[in-house]
């Protein structure tokens, strides 16, 4: 591959007089370049010429004889296509570290990512024009040919600022996920979008060369870092078994794992297949105790924990396993947040999904499932890459994993079934996918099942599959989805971090409209009103003995819906954009702090009462009084054959008369205080079961 510093790549020629990328003509002699193609389009050109020993002239004629039909739209950019993925076939070697470590291919590639956006002098027009726009309604100067910066620009690009020319051209989304697409270093196709959103959030979301380059060279940093790693104490690998991460070493930071009141520092290593912990002793580890995250016939659940001494949970920088015969208790300790808690919870649970994935769709043939390995070992070295080189503001690590990323956005498991359904059509292994990248990283190539690759993708290396569109669009669909659904939580977030006494007071505020509903419900059945009242009656009563409940319910819903529409014609919600919650009180302190303890013993009076009336029950439930339990079988016993008999819509009529008449004055001068006094002494006459709080420990020793 000639490296050749480009001469001419932050200046774009203008637009020239052409086909704008549906003509095949070429310019006067191949050296000049092509008019239809753009300057940094020709120089790709070149580029691949020289890579591949092959004119353009060449190059050009093949592209041309493997075409279908005379006419093609967006000719530029397919041979554009055509020519890189010829000269990325050559350049997927065992030495590709090194060739990135030299800036070699990321120039290259970066400059097809360029010549991929603008395949044609007016892309190349259009590409500049949108940039002005975006550079003039943001009021900021804007240079020639400069890219978009952001002003919250990270403190990475802040040190790099020497290197960040105003002049170099910039790559957008739609051209780093193509290049993900055809070869998947950089980014995963499936989740391609997502990490150019992590990458560029803070250079509004355009790709400088210099971030390019310093990110696939801390991959090739990683990976190495990686391959060098000790295996745990006492554990053989397996053949396809690779290191994800490890924690706990003298050039690392401390984790450790509790069990009761002990606690035990060591070392943490996770793998594409396992977890493995190794408690420090006073010259080496000791034995590693192993968590299988790749059986899944065990539901494996890692979940959030905290800690602190004697077992208090203070500190909610831990995660726990719950579905183990063994607790494992692992704490990652941190001055301020939890960052290094959420990373290895993120990336645990991407091993347990990996497997779980390769379960659920029945991935049986081994290229097929090291494919997925390789998919999310290259996803983890990229989340390692990202946070080396964005170590201010590091990046969420579900932006790089895939399964993890699917899991939490809404619809996303459409995604994973149409990955497997892509997955098990691919009959060949071939440069562009995610295990041939993998094996090019890897010098030492530990892996027997590279053998079986390489004699597959011999047989056809010349086909690239591309991901279908249907991938595409549900990709698309699910990131929509996911945007709604983040805007929609946005108010809910700062809900969350709200103490107890505002989200009671927020509580109160949004239960009050339906409390206006009392006063009225108490004034129709009071018989303030008597034609109201009266009216309310002979309309239930004739919808219960008519069997017209379920027309009320629809009516019901009907006028719910009539007044929704009413709502969205009138604009309510634009107008009405938030709920107000007034927690002002003409109370001084003192007042309120008093009745908050009256409130509060109010409270557990209730807790008592209720706790009463459960333990009565049961004492009727078990015959512990049998006057009582006798008294309740004859009355539960009429109660069964009265409703056997009479029909139930009798019952409902007697029960809403009963309802309705007892606020008369008729019924309140029937009424005998002597039977209500005479059944509450009933009540208090039952013996509740007596209770006997233990300790576990009094319970094992009984």
């Amino acid at each position: 591959m000639d490296t050749d510093a480009i001469s001419d790549r932050g200046m774009m020629a203008a637009p020239e007089a052409g086909d704008g990328g549906g003509g095949r003509g070429k310019a006067a002699g191949g050296g000049s370049g092509r008019k239809h193609l753009s300057s940094i389009a020709n120089h790709v050109l070149d580029q691949c010429s020289r890579t591949l020993h092959k004119s353009v002239d060449d190059l050009v004629a093949d592209f041309e004889m493997g075409l279908k039909t005379t006419a093609l739209d967006n000719y530029s950019r397919r041979l554009v296509e055509y020519c890189s993925l010829q000269a990325l076939q050559s350049l997927t070697s065992p030495d590709l570290g090194d060739t990135i470590h030299e800036g070699s291919f990321s120039r290259f590639t970066f400059d097809m990512m360029l010549a991929w956006e603008t395949p044609t002098p007016s892309d190349q027009q259009t590409t500049m024009e949108s940039i002005s726009k975006e550079r003039e309604d943001r009021k900021e100067p804007l240079g020639p040919n400069e890219a978009v910066m952001g002003d919250d620009t990270s403190l990475f690009y802040s040190d790099m600022m020497p290197l960040l020319v105003n002049e170099e051209p910039t790559v957008g989304e739609d051209a780093y996920v193509w290049f993900g697409s055809v070869f998947p270093l950089a980014c995963d196709v499936v989740n391609a979008r997502f990490t150019f959103e992590a990458l560029t959030a803070t250079t509004a979301n355009r790709l400088h060369y210099p971030a390019y380059d310093k990110f696939l060279k801390e991959m090739d940093k990683s990976f190495k870092s990686l391959q060098n790693l000790p295996t745990p104490t006492e554990v053989e690998f397996a053949e396809d078994e690779f290191i994800l991460d490890m924690e706990g070493t003298a050039g690392t930071q401390r984790v450790v794992r509790h069990i009761g009141t002990t606690s035990w520092p060591g070392r943490l290593t996770l793998t594409n297949k396992a977890l493995y912990f190794e408690a420090s002793g006073k010259l080496s580890y000791g034995p590693a105790f192993k968590v299988e995250l790749s059986d899944t016939g065990m539901d494996q659940q890692v979940t959030t924990a905290s800690t602190g001494p004697f077992g208090a949970p203070l500190f909610d920088k831990a995660i726990e396993f719950t579905s183990l015969p063994e607790p494992l208790l692992l704490e990652f300790p941190e001055m301020t947040s939890s960052i290094r808690r959420d990373l290895w919870l993120t990336m645990i649970r991407e091993v347990i999904f990996l497997h779980r994935f390769i379960s659920t769709y029945n991935i049986e043939s081994p290229i097929h499932k090291w494919e997925v390995h390789s998919r999310v070992i290259l996803g983890v070295i990229r989340l390692h890459a990202a946070r080396e080189m964005l170590r201010m503001s590091p990046p969420p690590p579900s932006s790089f994993l895939i399964f993890s990323l699917y899991d939490d956005l809404p619809k996303g498991d459409f995604v994973l079934e149409q990955l497997a359904n892509n997955l098990k059509e691919t009959s060949t292994i071939t440069p562009f996918s995610a295990s041939y990248v993998f094996k090019s990283l890897n010098k030492s190539d530990p892996i027997a099942l590279f053998a079986e690759m390489a004699k597959e993708h011999d047989r056809d290396s010349s086909s690239h599959e591309q991901p279908l569109t249907s991938l595409g669009n549900t990709i698309d669909q699910v990131r929509d989805e996911a945007r709604e659904v983040t805007v929609a939580n946005a108010h809910i977030e700062g809900m969350k971090e709200e103490g107890l006494t505002d989200s009671l007071l927020v509580l109160v505020g949004l239960v009050s409209p339906i409390s206006k509903l009392g006063p009225v419900i108490q004034q129709v059945t009071s018989w303030d009103n008597p034609p109201l009242t009266g009216s309310v009656l002979a309309v239930t009563l004739l919808i219960i003995y008519n069997e017209w409940v379920g027309y009320a319910l629809a009516a019901a819903l009907i006028l719910a819906v009539s007044a929704m529409f009413w709502a969205r014609q009138r604009k309510v919600g634009e107008i009405c954009s938030e709920v107000i919650i007034d927690t002002s009180s003409d109370k001084t302190t003192m007042e309120s702090i008093v009745e908050a303890q009256h409130n509060m013993k109010k409270v557990h009076e209730y807790v008592k009462t209720a706790n009463i009336v459960i333990l009565r029950l049961w004492s009727i439930v078990l015959a512990r009084s049998p006057k009582h339990t006798e008294t309740v079988i004859w009355m539960l016993t009429g109660l069964a054959v009265a409703l056997a008999v009479v029909p139930f819509k009798y019952v409902l009529m007697g029960l809403t008369v009963a309802i309705f008449m007892a606020n008369t004055r008729a019924a309140k001068a029937m009424s005998n205080p002597r039977g209500s006094r005479r059944w509450r002494e009933w009540w208090e006459s039952i013996p509740a079961v007596p209770v006997h709080t233990v300790d576990k420990a009094e319970l094992r020793t009984a």
